[in-house]
């Protein structure tokens, strides 16, 4: 295809702050109250009785704290009450006390039982961190993303939405990896292959709801700095507003291959269309010149 060959510079490239600040700026004149009221809510912790901690309390709301694998726990037992706990108090996760070189655990489980505040080991670089970055990449990178609002409704009996509950395809994901560059300016020429050009390969993964998970992977292309692989891929995503698409481009080596970029955008904030996708580095740092041209269609 004729455009596999323009200047990527000339394809608009995914920039969640700048829609958002647009957004933000549609209603300049309305402003946000003072607060008239300081409101406490009491913080505790779910000990040995983790049930009865899920309690939702008329009138009284708390904060809970659970470790992450207390959290594992209460998601497999009592999934739905800690969704209903969730709409009415404050739920905190936290790391394990073993993460001793500062490791993270993956946030999706308790974003998608309703976790407002999942705390992060922020100097553990890796792939649970990337997803956190993705996360919240949206909103104009401001700290607070809203809650789908199925995680707060409730059925007239007293049912919620259980992440692990398989539901129908509500939207499909269709994107396409067309090519690659920048590769050749931002890295030195013998980084990855010390006598030849690269082999670079990219991988898609979906995560979100058990049912949406999947991996995805382009052919290699062996000895080019820009790579073309016009290769298309499908998703097809029971819960679309849970979901994140996490980008790794590495280089294929005959021992372990190497890192060469990644990224990672939430679902709910792509458009169809065409797009300049850059690609970070392993701390979340955007690469001055390495990017990915994609095409996204949600139908």
């Amino acid at each position: 295809m004729s455009y596999l060959n323009h200047d990527l510079s000339q394809i608009p490239e995914i920039d969640f702050e700048e829609e958002n600040e647009d957004a933000a700026n549609e209603n300049p004149g309305e402003t946000t109250p003072p607060y008239i009221d300081i409101i406490g809510i009491p913080a505790t912790k779910a000990n040995k009785k983790l049930k009865k901690a899920l309690t939702v309390e008329s009138g009284k709301a708390n904060r809970l704290s659970l470790s992450e694998q207390t959290l594992e726990r209460a998601a497999s037992l009592y999934g739905a009450d800690l969704v209903r706990f969730t709409q009415k108090n404050i739920l905190r996760v936290y790391p394990k006390g073993t993460r001793v070189t500062s490791t993270n655990f993956k946030p999706l489980r308790a974003w998608m039982h309703g976790v407002q505040m999942v705390a992060f080991n922020m100097q553990g670089y890796g792939r649970s961190l990337w997803m956190m970055h993705g996360m919240f990449r949206s909103n104009g990178k401001c700290g607070y993303v809203k809650k789908p609002d199925f995680l707060m409704s409730m059925g007239p009996n007293n049912e919620v939405f259980e992440p692990k509950v398989p539901l129908s395809v509500k939207k499909t994901l269709k994107v396409r990896v067309y090519m690659g560059d920048g590769w050749h300016a931002d890295f030195d020429k013998t980084y990855f292959d010390k006598y030849s050009p690269p082999d670079f390969y990219t991988k898609l993964y979906m995560v979100g709801v058990p049912a949406d998970v999947r991996k995805e992977k382009t052919k290699v292309i062996k000895d080019v700095w820009t790579p073309i692989w016009n290769e298309e891929f499908t998703f097809p995503l029971t819960v679309p507003e849970l979901a994140l698409l996490k980008i790794v481009v590495r280089e294929h080596d005959t021992g372990k291959d190497d890192f060469a970029g990644q990224t990672c955008l939430p679902v709910s904030e792509l458009r169809t269309g065409i797009r300049v996708v850059r690609l970070r580095d392993k701390r979340g740092k955007k690469f001055k010149s390495v990017k990915l041209l994609m095409q996204f269609t949600l139908e």
